[in-house]
Parts: C-alpha cells; sequence; structure tokens
C-alpha cells in the first residue's frame, strides 16, 4: 500500500488499462490511414476543437450548432462509412489488425519495385501499352472504384497479364495500394494543362491529371515507342530507361511499418536530387 491508500496493483491496472486503449486506438487510426475516413477524422477532431474554444469564450451560437453536429455526427458517419466499418471489424474477426509483419520494410519495398520494374520493361520490350498508378499518402480509393476489384497480391506476371492486349482488364489503368493491386481498369482525371506535349496520348494525359490532384506515382509504358514516363506533383519524366526508373521508384516511394507487429503502411515521396 503506498501513501495516500493507492494499492500498487491499482496503478499497474490503470497503467494497463491505458496502454491497451492507446493500442487498439492506434491500430485503428493505422487501419484507415490512407483512406477517405481519416479526412472525416480529421474534421471530427476540428469540430470538436471548435465547440471547446466555444465554451471557453462563451459563444452560444456555435456551441448550438456544434451540439448538433456532434449529436447527428456520429449517425451519418455510420451511414456514409458503413463499407470501412465492415471492413473493419471483418479484419479484425480474422486477426489482421493484430497480424506480425514477416518481413522487412526494407524487403517489401524491393519485391515491390522489382515487380514493377520487371513488369515494365517486359511490356516496353514488347511494346505494350500500360498506365499504373501507386498510392502514396493521398487515398485514390474514389478512382479505385470506377474500376474492376482485382484485391490481389503484387507480382510481375499478374501486373502483365492484366495488361495483355485483347484481355477485359487491359484498357484504363491499374492501382496499386500497398503491396496488392487494388483494381484494374480504372479510369483516371484527365490533365486541362496547356502545356503538355500535342505528341502524347491519353495516357500520359491521365498520368499528369492523376498527378495534379492527388500525390499519387503514376507510370506509363507507351504503345507506340515503348518509352516508360513517370509522374508525380504535376511533373512528367519522360523516357527513363530501366536504371533510371527503378532510381525513381526507390527515391520516391518508402514504405514505414508502424512497428514490427503492424501491416500499416505510410507512403511518402521525397524529392529528387
Amino acid at each position: 500500500m503506498l501513501d495516500g491508500g493507492i494499492d500498487l496493483l491499482d496503478i499497474i491496472k490503470i497503467a494497463v488499462d491505458i496502454t491497451l486503449v492507446w493500442y487498439v486506438l492506434y491500430k485503428l487510426i493505422m487501419l484507415i490511414r490512407g483512406t477517405k475516413a481519416i479526412q472525416l477524422l480529421k474534421g471530427i477532431v476540428v469540430v470538436f476543437a471548435v465547440r471547446l474554444l466555444s465554451i471557453i469564450f462563451d459563444l452560444p451560437t456555435i456551441q448550438y450548432f456544434t451540439a448538433e453536429a456532434i449529436s447527428w455526427g456520429f449517425i451519418v458517419i455510420v451511414i456514409l462509412f458503413q463499407p470501412e466499418l465492415r471492413r473493419a471489424l471483418e479484419q479484425l474477426g480474422r486477426g489482421n489488425i493484430f497480424a506480425r509483419s514477416s518481413k522487412s520494410e526494407e524487403e517489401m519495398l524491393e519485391e515491390i519495385i522489382e515487380s514493377i520494374v520487371e513488369s515494365c520493361k517486359y511490356m516496353a520490350k514488347r511494346r505494350i501499352g500500360a498506365l499504373i498508378t501507386i498510392e502514396r499518402e493521398t487515398g485514390v480509393g474514389d478512382y479505385a472504384e470506377t474500376g474492376i476489384a482485382i484485391n490481389g497480391k503484387l507480382t510481375h506476371q499478374l501486373l502483365t497479364n492484366i495488361f495483355t492486349p485483347n484481355t477485359p482488364l487491359h484498357d484504363g489503368a491499374v492501382i496499386i495500394k500497398r503491396d496488392e493491386i487494388t483494381a484494374a481498369a480504372c479510369y483516371l482525371p484527365l490533365s486541362e494543362s496547356p502545356f503538355i506535349s500535342k505528341e502524347l496520348g491519353t495516357r500520359h494525359r491521365a498520368a499528369m491529371g492523376i498527378s495534379e490532384v492527388t500525390d499519387a506515382l503514376t507510370i506509363v509504358v507507351s504503345e507506340e515507342t515503348g518509352h516508360i514516363s513517370c509522374t508525380k506533383n504535376g511533373e512528367l519524366h519522360r523516357n527513363l530507361d530501366i536504371d533510371a526508373f527503378r532510381l525513381f521508384l526507390s527515391e520516391n516511394l518508402s514504405m514505414k511499418l508502424a512497428s514490427s507487429d503492424s501491416r500499416a503502411w505510410n507512403w511518402r515521396g521525397k524529392k529528387n536530387g
């Protein structure tokens, strides 16, 4: 028994209780990171912050509106994000949230880059047109929903097979998230920039378009020339050889596991040079 009547066992229970709650919250945040739900979470934080400030400075009108928003907000959240909530509960039931990663982040990154490079090299040699978007911080789920769901492990064989001419999925873009091919035959927004060369086709204009509205990396394999180009942040890097292409991916993609126990991914872009 410590001074003040607090038992050591009670302190341990409180510490364990707080640790478990924070751990579960952390896992849930990692689960929704990069999706539309994370933007909603930011909005909720803003509403609560405004509510707190309205109470501190005694602003009755703002207090009323924020109270109404909080009262009805949770019902709206359940309705709008029913698919995300269902998916989270399914992963919780399968134990995926707490699954351990069997590979280091460096090994994962190397495998993903090599799969993409090998596939693009094969397609460039045979002049097979391709459009590949790699999600980073900004979620591209809205564009994935315009295509056909794949949700398959990323391999160069699967990626190449999708773009094989005269197959149902070869038109449109493939979207890659983490180490999975999320969807194929997706529609990307076309850039309206007047500075894009007239000799570039729809694939390049779509690659520029998605790079202007998200931080995704997009790869284009030209059907006419077999050249490989990449876009990021509204910039077009044309006619990359295989070594330059591999270096571009290595410099602009990084994945960090939130912990050695987590399957949560974080893609971050780095500036060239």
